[in-house]
């Protein structure tokens, strides 16, 4: 049985494993610019994160119904709880989608086919985060999140992500002031490429309650200080950042160093049919390329259930960071 743990990084559009992509693709009549799944997976060798985004965003058309979205979402989480994923909180990104003409509805209520049974089927708790993409407009994050209105109910948090550097958190401080007004919980990645300077102006600017990778805090020794006294998470991204480039090998991860800070750092998967593995990969990776103890791990899956937004449910938080305290390492 693997370590229990949440996944509060990870993007469902980025769990489009080629298999299904094509599968999908067939079902709709897409045809993709690739022979068969291997070839796909050649073109999964990325320079940064610009050349990545350039591929997930050509793979989103093959999406296009909500059983589409439920079966993406039935796969991530099958793969998850198998990885000793209990809790995820799952980003999508909705203008994606309506800029190729299928609607917020499709969007939301294919997820929620699955994410809504998902305790039932798979074990695995969640929740939806709805992401803005950041080299989009201002104006058209405000009419997403007006889109979004209806959905509310089943949204409990907005996210930003996409290219991060030229794109600083500043410029969708009203949208998020919206968000805020609205009661939705309000994270954003900032600090993968971006300098360590948008990560202090997401949390100021934006009011962000947790950072996405936030990586390159480490070149700021009072913005680690001030992330260590406000106990503000960190959904880091191991394997992500040796794919992109962020890091050029894990060994070299600043993950132990994060740690002996006292960043509050949890472990996270962000597009694993992307990036070489999912949330438990992404464990067993730091494990062995970085030596960390069992107490560590066992410190980055507590971690993980305190960052989250679990708090209307401290029972169930309680539970799980019990299973955790509890667990076995073989």
């Amino acid at each position: 049985m693997p370590l229990p743990k949440a996944e509060l990084h990870l993007h469902i559009e980025g769990t489009l494993e080629p298999e299904l992509a094509f599968a999908l693709a067939e079902r709709n009549g897409v045809e993709l610019p690739y022979a068969d799944t291997e070839q796909l997976r050649r073109a999964y060798a990325f320079e940064d994160l610009q050349s990545f985004l350039n591929l997930y965003y050509e793979l989103m058309a093959v999406l296009r119904t909500e059983q589409d979205f439920e079966d993406l979402a039935n796969a991530y989480l099958e793969r998850a709880a198998a990885q000793g994923v209990r809790h995820a909180e799952i980003f999508f990104d909705p203008q994606a989608h309506i800029a190729r003409g299928v609607g917020m509805g499709t969007v939301v209520e294919g997820l929620w086919r699955a994410l809504g049974r998902s305790e039932e089927n798979h074990g695995v708790s969640t929740q939806l985060i709805m992401c803005f993409l950041r080299d989009e407009s201002a104006d058209s994050a405000l009419e997403t999140l007006e889109a979004a209105k209806p959905y509310l109910d089943r949204i409990v948090g907005v996210g930003l992500d996409s290219a991060e550097v030229g794109h600083p958190p500043v410029k969708f401080r009203e949208v998020y002031e919206a968000a805020a007004a609205l009661g939705l919980r309000r994270v954003a990645h900032a600090g993968e490429e971006g300098p360590p300077e948008y990560i202090t102006e997401a949390l100021d600017v934006l009011g962000v309650e947790r950072v996405d990778h936030g990586l390159r805090c480490m070149e700021d020794p009072a913005l680690v200080e001030r992330l260590v006294r406000e106990r503000v998470p960190l959904t880091l991204c191991p394997l992500s950042n040796v794919r992109l480039r962020a890091v050029d090998v894990l060994a070299e991860h600043p993950l132990p160093a994060m740690l002996d800070a006292g960043l509050l750092c949890t472990v996270n998967s962000d597009d694993p049919a992307y990036f070489g593995g999912y949330a438990g990969d992404n464990f067993d990776a730091v494990r062995s390329s970085l030596g960390l103890s069992e107490e560590r791990l066992r410190e980055l899956a507590r971690n993980s259930f305190l960052a989250s937004f679990l708090e209307h449910d401290e029972e169930r938080r309680a539970r799980y960071v019990a299973e955790v305290e509890a667990y076995e390492f073989s």
